[in-house]
């Protein structure tokens, strides 16, 4: 099979590729990046030499070249992850997520659909959603496949509006698509605007950590290496027009998560107790914050099999040792340094 991950040079996507790359040697991979801030080929260092691995640096925003390389390639698959992702950025800046997280998806399913027309059997477009399309839950209840979206922000609104088109092209069409809604993951080579790894960043710095509001925003936070597990097992398993929920189980107050990552750096940085929670800073409230969400994972689980490895803390205590063993990376990309990698590499 040939298969094509967009947006693999990113966070979740690094960790779809190179599971892909290293347990598929009979596929053939091509990670399609654009390489904005948060694309880091560096992620990929070790798999980048792999004969089933290929880079391709485009957008998904330009639909000449999305044609050119299905034309070359012959996919039998897209898993598309690529995605302006971060929410205070789609505040500011709400028609990048329009242009990347809606007319991009479009894109990528317009030329699924031309190519696959004659041959859908065995082909399969995977696309990568969020728990954000739900909207927020109060002290009570979980996100099942089945809750109304009720999107807050742009760009949850941008996402919901993609898993709209994907369903559209399904029913419409007759394209081969499944979805899933993935809650919080977090993990290595986390690009440093999400919350652990910019606090994990601002305590190695002594900088301050900003915390929203009261900080009793409630998350559901899930290890992206049991994602990347996830998509693996949906891709090959999943029921045609599907959608799956995937979760943690694990939900955290920011505040309480801040202070456990706080404890946990305090032990690793040989610090005294109790000193990185000093840098924790309240700061003004984010407009249409959403209060709390929960996945209910039990679908993939009972018809898939599937659940979490690692506990929580577990999981935090791998993604602290990772960024602490390199902290080349992190001087890197919080530089801009990251992007000169590409320059050297590939041109």
């Amino acid at each position: 099979m040939n298969i094509l991950i967009t947006g693999g040079a990113g966070f979740i996507g690094s960790h779809v590729v190179r599971r892909f790359v290293t347990n598929y040697p009979d596929y053939h991979i091509y990670n399609l990046d654009a390489l904005t801030y948060a694309g880091n080929l560096e992620n990929l260092r070790d798999i980048e030499d792999y004969p089933n691995y290929t880079f391709l640096k485009g957008d998904i925003l330009d639909a000449p070249f999305l044609n050119q390389i299905f034309e070359k390639y012959k996919f039998d698959g897209v898993i598309h992850l690529a995605a302006e992702s971060h929410v205070d950025r789609s505040i500011t800046d709400p028609l990048s997520f329009v242009r990347t997280n809606i007319i991009g998806t479009v894109n990528l399913l317009n030329i699924s659909r031309d190519f696959w027309k004659e041959k859908k059997d065995n082909k399969r477009f995977y696309h990568i959603s969020t728990d954000e399309v739900y909207g927020s839950l109060g002290a009570d209840g979980m996100f099942t496949e089945e809750t109304p979206y009720d999107p807050n922000s742009p760009y949850s609104a941008s996402k919901a509006s993609s898993d709209h088109f994907v369903r559209a092209y399904g029913e419409t069409y007759g394209l081969p698509y499944v979805i899933t809604n993935c809650s919080n993951n977090y993990g290595p080579n986390h690009f440093p605007e999400k919350l652990i790894p910019l606090f994990v960043n601002n305590i190695i710095e002594n900088k301050p950590l900003p915390v929203y509001g009261d900080g009793k925003y409630t998350r559901d936070w899930l290890f992206v290496k049991d994602h990347a597990a996830a998509i693996d097992l949906v891709f090959h398993k999943g029921k045609n027009r599907e959608t799956y929920n995937i979760g943690g189980f694990n939900e955290w107050q920011n505040i309480e998560l801040v202070k456990l990552l706080c404890r946990l750096m305090d032990e690793k940085l040989n610090r005294p107790a109790g000193t990185s929670e000093k840098l924790i800073t309240y700061v003004r409230d984010r407009p249409g914050h959403d209060l709390r969400y929960a996945i209910d994972a039990s679908k993939i689980n009972r018809e898939l099999g599937w659940k979490p490895s690692v506990t929580f803390e577990q999981g935090l205590e791998l993604t602290i040792d990772w960024y602490l063993e390199n902290q080349e990376w992190l001087d890197h990309v919080t530089s801009g340094d990251y992007q000169e990698y590409y320059e050297k590499m590939y041109k």
